[in-house]
C-alpha cells in the first residue's frame, strides 16, 4: 500500500525516538531507537478529467484546496 500523497507526494519521515528529557550528561549517551513519521492520508473521491477517481490525499492539500470531493459518486 502506498503511504503517499498523490497531490503533493509528502511520504513517510523518519526520526530518533528519545525516552528522557533532553537535559544534563545523560543525554549524549541515552537509548535511542528509529520510528517513522507517516502523513495524515485520507481517501478522497475526486474528478480528475471527467472520471471520478479515488486517491489518497493528505489532509493539508484537503485543507488548502488542492482537491476538490465529488458530493455524489453517482454508482448505478
Amino acid at each position: 500500500m502506498d503511504q503517499a500523497c498523490a497531490v503533493c507526494g509528502k511520504k513517510p519521515m523518519s526520526g530518533n525516538f528519545i525516552r528522557h528529557p533532553h537535559s544534563g550528561g545523560w543525554a549524549l549517551r541515552a537509548p535511542k531507537k528509529k520510528r517513522r513519521f507517516y502523513p495524515n492520508l485520507q481517501t478522497v473521491h475526486t474528478e480528475v478529467k471527467g472520471s471520478v477517481l479515488k486517491l489518497k490525499v493528505c489532509v493539508q492539500c484537503i485543507k488548502a484546496g488542492k482537491v476538490q470531493r465529488v458530493s455524489s459518486i453517482g454508482i448505478s
